[in-house]
């Protein structure tokens, strides 16, 4: 069960959209809720004011949802105060945002949002803003390979999500092609792909219908950052929801990294979730 949620607030107004997920996933959990900017030296005095009036407008908004909502400001270095924060307040999940530019390049490299999801030992949920003004989603896409890691912590954040939203839930897995070495690339057709559904992902299914989530299954087929983008344009989702790729450097050179990917093409609002130390989050509480 998540009790304690962060929201990593800066000047930037993506940030403070990102936050407002972070007051209704607060809400959905009964957790408390803590606004955290971390104010740099050298910064110019301009910067911590917008950050604070962002934290004014995010903590009135968590009130009128009836979040315990507090306010923290940090001086240094935005990933080490962060760390320290989460450590001695002992935070359950922090909600990011990406820069604006992020999308232009190489998402992966020398990030503050990558720093976070590497290196805290709470969940992390990072928000990359499309459409500041589709922050309640209706529709939300939740991408799932094979093999599924921390399926329980998962399906317990998109439900509560969802469930915040009133949204349903499209569960997506993307099967890819069959290559064959002399043949050159077979698809497969859809009746072929839903028979290939892994058991994992099954298995994620009938999580997510224990706690009453509206939802359904589609599968695609193609490469794979490409056919969640095409999923989501064609079904008019507003969020989608993925893991963080757990690729190894190599593999990322070889083949891509399917979630830097994503966060370049995708056409809504999109979340990279990373599971914490959380033991036990399956409740209906």
């Amino acid at each position: 069960m998540y009790t304690r949620v962060l929201a990593a607030v800066n000047e930037f107004s993506n940030a403070e959209i990102a936050a407002r997920y972070a007051v209704a996933f607060a809400q959905a959990c009964h957790a408390s809720l803590s606004l955290l900017h971390v104010y740099q030296a050298g910064s110019p005095v301009e910067t911590f004011n917008r950050a604070e009036a962002a934290l004014r407008r995010l903590f009135l908004y968590a009130e009128s949802r009836g979040v315990d909502v507090e306010i923290l400001t940090e001086r240094g270095d935005p990933l080490k105060k962060i760390g320290e924060v989460v450590n001695r307040e002992k935070i359950d999940i922090v909600f990011t945002s990406s820069r604006r530019d992020d999308a232009s390049r190489r998402y992966f490299a020398k990030t503050l949002s990558r720093q976070l999801l590497l290196k805290l030992p709470c969940a992390v949920a990072m928000v990359r803003i499309v459409h500041a003004g589709r922050i309640a989603p209706k529709r939300i896409l939740v991408p799932l390979r094979g093999k599924i890691t921390h399926a329980d912590e998962r399906v317990f954040f998109v439900s509560r999500l969802a469930g915040a939203f009133g949204s349903s839930v499209t569960l997506f897995h993307s099967a890819g092609s069959v290559s064959r070495f002399f043949h050159g690339e077979l698809h497969l057709t859809p009746l072929q792909r839903e028979g290939r559904i892994p058991a994992d992902i099954e298995s994620f299914v009938r999580q997510l219908g224990r706690y009453g989530i509206r939802h359904e299954k589609r599968t695609g087929h193609g490469r794979v950052s490409r056919s969640i983008a095409v999923e989501a344009m064609i079904r008019r989702n507003d969020l989608i929801i993925m893991g963080a790729s757990e690729r190894g450097l190599l593999k990322s050179m070889l083949f891509g990294n399917p979630v830097e990917d994503v966060l370049c093409e995708t056409p809504c609002n999109l979340i990279i979730f990373k599971a914490g130390r959380l033991k036990t989050v399956m409740s209906n509480g």
